[in-house]
């Protein structure tokens, strides 16, 4: 059975991230983990114990901080295979309100009690709580910088110093996840700045938030910050509805892999030719794709349309699908129709599975217009039925069919050559022959 990916990239870390969260690290991720996790430990209790405060821990700001973290914690909102929460709103006045070098240790200890919720229903395995330790290194770089402009106590002049602040806690952040990336997946910095910078606007918007109850709690009392309760409580209800639809999104991808992955299975069924060389288009399509660019959705089209794109075939009759020898005309006929059966049956179908439809039933137009079944001309037919029709091409020709041996691989590439610009895109049969020469294919 072929394997089909998630329809989407943001589904496919979102399904990534959950299924990390309910198993315990292994191998090098945990000791990628626990590395960064107790190199954090040991700056923050080094902060706390020999850099010098400007006020003492007063326990009634303690706890009051600390209680509105964990609430803020329980708002968690997905982004990419990892979450954001508004602990922004209480980490503020966190570093005005408690003695500056305590604020990275309390911030920990905050967010592991945030988390024993998530531990003790199965949501996070409890063998990933030391983790929680690599995810503060945050919290390291405001207190840094208010610490060596000495601003730990409020002014208004200091506004440069917490823009600083802001920036510093970014940059940790960021250098922290980007260095547990390269470690666990080897994954490049650069490819982070997309998912991580919805997190870095969020954090950006609520920090004034965060500014205001700090000052407000200086003027009246460490009491005012539980004023950022409600909000906190409000986002966690609107991350809650978030994850649902999240739910929901990936239960409906779900459904159309299995759909698509039932329907190959019948055209496999029904013709083990049609079957294996579907399988093949497949892995060749997604190479190009690839070699392309193509963004996650349109990559995701490929890849359907290249299982799919001989479903019609099912409403053609077997003694013409499997007949030994060429087709007559009135043969031809009845075979060209099964693109628009395959739309046809796709469109009932619907959602993801109809946008597929329209391209298979493009998977036959020839590049100069001389395909079928609509005459599509270059740029009018879909990039995705572009490649999927090309290395259709390229995988009949180097696999064995009844009425013919397979063609050598160097004979195909020259074919391929020799109708780019007619038959096919010429950007599509460059970057193929570019894989099959290079043996990437």
């Amino acid at each position: 059975m072929q394997s089909i990916s998630p329809s989407t990239h943001a589904e496919q870390l979102f399904a990534r991230g959950r299924s990390r969260a309910v198993s315990a690290a292994q191998g090098r991720e945990r000791t990628v983990e626990r590395l960064t996790g107790a190199a954090f430990l040991v700056v923050a209790v080094g902060m706390a114990l020999f850099l010098p405060h400007s006020r003492a821990l007063q326990a009634p700001a303690l706890i009051v901080l600390v209680l509105a973290y964990v609430v803020a914690c329980r708002a968690k909102f997905d982004i990419a295979d990892g979450y954001t929460v508004p602990t922004e709103l209480v980490f503020v006045p966190m570093l005005l309100l408690l003695p500056t070098p305590f604020v990275p240790l309390v911030v920990s200890f905050s967010w592991l009690l945030g988390r024993l919720i998530d531990f003790a229903t199965g949501r996070t395995s409890v063998r990933r709580a030391f983790h929680v330790f690599g995810d503060c290194w945050h919290a390291v770089g405001p207190a840094l910088v208010l610490l060596a402009f000495g601003a730990q106590i409020f002014s208004w002049s200091h506004w440069p110093v917490y823009v600083l602040a802001l920036a510093a806690q970014f940059a940790f952040d960021f250098a922290a996840a980007a260095l547990r990336a390269r470690l666990i997946d080897g994954a490049p910095a650069r490819s982070l700045v997309r998912m991580i910078a919805p997190v870095y606007a969020l954090d950006a918007a609520l920090a004034p938030v965060g500014l205001l109850a700090a000052v407000a709690a200086l003027e009246v009392g460490p009491a005012v910050c539980l004023l950022v309760v409600p909000l906190a409580a409000v986002l966690a209800v609107l991350s809650h509805e978030r994850q649902t639809r999240i739910d929901q999104a990936l239960a409906l991808s779900e459904a159309y892999q299995g759909t698509a992955l039932l329907l190959g299975d019948v055209v496999e069924a029904d013709d083990a030719y049609t079957g294996s060389h579907s399988r093949g288009v497949v892995d060749l399509s997604l190479a190009v794709s690839d070699r392309l660019g193509l963004g996650f959705e349109q990559r995701r089209n490929v890849e359907f349309a290249a299982l799919l794109h001989d479903v019609g075939k099912i409403a053609v009759p077997d003694e013409i699908i499997n007949k030994e020898g060429p087709l007559d005309e009135s043969e031809w006929e009845v075979m060209r129709r099964h693109t628009i059966e395959g739309e046809r049956m796709l469109k009932r179908i619907g959602g993801v599975l109809a946008e597929v439809g329209r391209i298979v039933r493009a998977s036959h137009e020839d590049f100069d217009g001389s395909g079928y079944p609509d005459g599509l001309v270059g740029e009018e037919i879909p990039i995705e039925a572009r490649i999927v029709t090309c290395c259709d091409a390229f995988s009949a020709m180097t696999t064995t069919r009844s009425y013919r041996r397979a063609m050598p691989t160097e004979v195909a590439i020259a074919e391929l050559r020799a109708c780019a610009g007619s038959q096919f895109d010429p950007a599509v049969v460059g970057a193929l022959v570019e894989l099959v020469e290079s043996g990437q294919v």
